[in-house]
């Protein structure tokens, strides 16, 4: 049973980092591509950014330059580095897996999704 378990969020003030982690359970990690998205209160869910199994990475513009997408394919773990953070990032935070994707950073993408991890960034 796929499983994906978000972490890391929390409360920080303009201008902090925060690093969140997914550990991805009961499928072969390394064979999919992962991604981060959110969702903020009454707006679409976004990707932010994905990553591929070779390690190729995509970001939206909204945060190219402030976060960084990773994984440790040994640990099944998915990470995101979020630096510079700004009001306008507090959301719900999802990570999500996908067999393959031509758009890796929409969500119908994906197959499966993570409960979530809220991040607030105060001014």
């Amino acid at each position: 049973q796929v499983q994906l378990v978000e972490s890391g969020g929390g409360s920080v003030q303009a201008g902090g980092s925060l690093r969140l982690s997914c550990a991805a359970f009961g499928y072969s990690y390394s064979s999919y591509f992962m991604g981060w998205f959110r969702q903020a209160p009454g707006k679409e869910r976004e990707g932010v950014a994905a990553i591929d199994s070779d390690g190729s990475t995509s970001y939206a513009d909204s945060v190219k330059g402030r976060f960084t997408i990773s994984q440790d394919n040994a640990k099944n773990t998915l990470y995101l580095q979020m630096s510079s953070l700004k009001p306008e990032d507090s959301a719900m935070y999802y990570c999500a897996a996908g067999l393959w994707a031509r758009y890796p950073l929409l969500s119908n993408e994906y197959d499966y999704w993570g409960q979530g991890t809220q991040v607030t960034v105060s001014s």
